[in-house]
């Protein structure tokens, strides 16, 4: 088994933001490959929100805001790789099957890279942006989960002589 990185979303806010959600579960990628042709200064506010921050799904090719390091099997793995492949041919004119395997590989092979060093369940976000020469500039971070149990309790159940549990 290898890691990968699937897609999350903790509220409905990538559905609203983003022309195309991807959908929960979803294998993804950066997908920085789509904002290659993008113009900055026609790009309508949904594509510059996907360009600033969107990670690529990989079935449906939408966007979402967060994606969670997930492990994959070879043969998904060997799968997404062919898929995605073949949406370069279809979508962005790779010269060839070769072509776009290999560029399918690289994809598939930064986003495990990115999972690789973090625990199942690891949530990363996407940041990027174009520097002064026009290159496009990436960056991840990781998502600190929130810990209940480092905050102060607020309560404590205890039993009364009824049996019954009201809350001191």
């Amino acid at each position: 088994m290898r890691k990968l990185i699937r897609s999350i979303r903790l509220d409905q806010s990538d559905s609203r933001i983003f022309d195309r959600a991807a959908e929960p579960g979803e294998w993804a990628v950066p997908g920085t490959f789509v904002f290659l042709a993008l113009a900055p200064e026609q790009a309508s506010r949904k594509e510059k929100l996907a360009f600033a921050s969107g990670w690529l799904g990989c079935d449906s090719f939408g966007h979402c805001t967060l994606v969670e390091v997930a492990e994959i099997t070879e043969a998904d793995h060997t799968a997404l790789v062919q898929h995605l492949a073949r949406h370069l041919i279809e979508n962005y004119g790779a010269p060839g099957e070769a072509e776009a395997l290999s560029a399918a590989r690289e994809e598939v092979s930064l986003a495990g890279s990115l999972a690789a060093e973090h625990k199942i369940g690891t949530m990363l976000a996407l940041g990027r942006e174009i520097d002064e020469q026009g290159n496009i500039r990436e960056a991840y971070r990781l998502i600190q989960p929130y810990r209940a149990e480092e905050h102060a309790r607020i309560w404590t159940i205890i039993e009364d002589e009824e049996g019954d549990t009201p809350l001191e």
